[in-house]
């Protein structure tokens, strides 16, 4: 599977990583620091916006102790806890009242 886009924050902002996203078929979402000379005007911010999910998801996963410290010795075991970990977050985010 190749994926479609590529999101970064701005500590990947380098011509080279860029060009090897392109190169590879891939949209980077990658946004521009501010000291950057040539900006272009097109920039997927609906991509970028998708970033800010995924970190506070796994922030959020992050707080379950057990997936934390990786306390599991297998992988089959660990995805399960990783699995039981996530439908606890959306359980909880669905009945909020």
């Amino acid at each position: 599977m190749t994926p479609r886009a590529a999101v970064g924050d701005k500590g990947y902002d380098a011509k080279a990583n860029r060009q090897a996203a392109r190169s590879r078929g891939i949209c980077p979402a990658i946004p521009y620091r501010t000291t950057t000379k040539e900006k272009p005007k097109f920039f997927p911010k609906a991509l970028y916006r998708g970033r800010a999910r995924i970190e506070q998801t796994m922030g959020k996963l992050k707080r379950f102790k057990r997936v934390a410290l990786r306390c599991e010795k297998t992988d089959e075991n660990y995805g399960s806890f990783v699995a039981l970990a996530l439908s606890f977050i959306l359980i909880k985010s669905v009945h909020t009242t």
